[in-house]
């Protein structure tokens, strides 16, 4: 499920990662179009554990019970979900100039980075992050507020294994964390221990019911093909929520299960009432855009979708619109398309030279649009560092479309075993089915996938209806 962003300026960028913006702006080719791919100088944003159905909550309020001696701080740490960032940075900054012992401060500052990197598609802030934290720990290395924040600078770069490791070593110090309670769940989930991570977030509902433990623990129940739990805690958390993120949030959340269900109107109806909480909220923009092109009002859909990926050209609607250009097959949409192609590797560099892990996202659109040796290469090597339903199903694909079908069946069987929920993993299953001689197999899989969510992709439901015909 995607993950939270909200919409600030471009802040200042890293020296460090200047070769990289360049070389990516490069590759995108054509002069008429160089003007959107150096857009991803400041609006390269990861929403990091987006893909993994919750949201880091790292401009909260910093958690209480330290068991360590509380540092004295001239800024209020709750302000930093005040709405005002960079004023919220710049206060902390002034005050650490005066005060540059104040432990506390710095861990603030360096979550207030990694949350500024998520807001402003701003992925050189994770550096920055990264040095505040370690500052903070060098002055106090017991100090649960720093921990928490390595653990969500991890899990927002993709390093799962960290992520566990500092949310632990947090929850040591503090076991009401709710940074690190949300940060362990997040983690056991993206390494595909999906058994711990249910045992993670019961335990985090005991300790600090709330937002962010409600919807982890409704993604944990959505993975195991449990759709009615996660839409009752989901909707749950909706009538708690007060804050306009929180409601964009959740609603966009709800409006996700609901598409993933192929159910069109309730899934505008949630992104409505997410857009009502904050009009710029990326993932219910992009998900509206979704639902709009799966009802077949695909102009609408293409509409919204230039509207996302010219403020944020991010992996998924970047493809997403890719293939609507496609899809719909005017004079020079097969351009447009490939121009959408092209900055996927453009944010893709990007990313790495932030010390992001991108090979999920390499592989998923390379398989269907690039280099298949490249997105099989980062499809095994996502594998052999997590497995995850979303990492079995990559590297299926990857597989399947590098004509390696018998050794591609098992990951894809293996994506569908828990019993989540999703089309395009029936799809990706049918295919590879079919393809293995199992033509009864492949149908039912197909079937099931365009029942479940008949406008899963612009490309991939019509290529499923015609391997259906092509199969009887």
């Amino acid at each position: 499920m995607p993950e939270t962003a909200h919409v600030v300026p471009h802040s200042h960028a890293s020296p460090s990662g200047t070769d990289h913006r360049v070389a990516a702006v490069r590759r995108v080719g054509a002069s008429g179009r160089r003007w959107r791919a150096a857009q991803l100088v400041g609006c390269a944003a990861l929403l990091a554990v987006a893909l993994t159905g919750g949201a880091i909550a790292v401009g909260a309020a910093r958690d209480g019970g330290s068991a360590v001696a509380v540092a004295s701080s001239a800024v209020d740490p709750g302000v930093l979900g005040s709405g005002n960032l960079d004023a919220s940075i710049a206060a902390l900054q002034a005050h650490l100039r005066s005060q540059p012992r104040d432990f506390g401060s710095w861990a603030t500052l360096g979550l207030a980075y990694v949350e500024q990197a998520r807001t402003k598609g701003d992925p050189a802030r994770y550096p920055q992050a990264e040095k505040a934290l370690k500052r903070s720990l060098a002055l106090n290395p017991r100090n649960d507020q720093a921990l928490a924040g390595r653990a969500a600078l991890a899990a927002a770069r993709h390093d799962f294994k960290d992520a566990l490791t500092y949310a632990d070593q947090a929850l040591k110090q503090n076991p009401y964390s709710e940074r690190a309670l949300s940060s362990r769940i997040d983690a056991l989930v993206e390494l595909g221990r999906y058994a711990e991570a249910d045992g993670a977030a019961k335990t985090a509902d005991t300790r600090k019911p709330g937002v962010p433990v409600f919807t982890r623990y409704a993604y944990v129940h959505e993975l195991r093909g449990d759709v009615t739990t996660a839409r009752r805690v989901l909707k749950q958390a909706l009538a708690v929520a007060t804050s306009r993120g929180d409601v964009a949030y959740v609603a966009a959340q709800l409006g996700q299960l609901a598409w993933n269900q192929g159910e069109y109107t309730t899934a505008l109806t949630y992104y409505a009432r997410a857009l009502a909480a904050d009009e710029n909220y990326l993932p219910a923009l992009e998900g509206r855009a979704r639902a709009q092109a799966a009802d077949g009002h695909r102009d609408e859909a293409i509409k919204g979708l230039e509207t996302v990926v010219s403020r944020y050209p991010l992996p998924g609607p970047l493809v997403e619109l890719g293939e609507l250009y496609e899809a719909r097959g005017a004079a020079g949409d097969k351009a447009r398309a490939r121009d959408q192609y092209a900055l996927v590797d453009a944010w893709i560099a990007l990313a790495r030279a932030n010390g992001v892990n991108a090979d999920l996202d390499t592989a998923l659109a390379a398989a269907d649009h690039g280099d298949k040796a490249s997105a099989l290469r980062a499809a095994r090597a996502e594998w052999a560092r997590r497995h995850t339903v979303h990492t079995a199903d990559a590297l299926a694909w990857a597989l399947h479309v590098n004509g390696r079908d018998k050794e591609a069946l098992p990951y894809a069987r293996r994506a569908t075993a828990t019993g989540y929920r999703s089309a395009a993993f029936l799809y990706h299953r049918g295919m590879i089915e079919l393809a293995t001689g199992h033509t009864e197999d492949g149908r039912a899989s197909l079937r099931a996938a365009l029942k479940l969510n008949p406008g899963f992709s612009p490309l991939g439901a019509a290529r499923a209806r015609k391997a259906l015909e092509a199969a009887r």
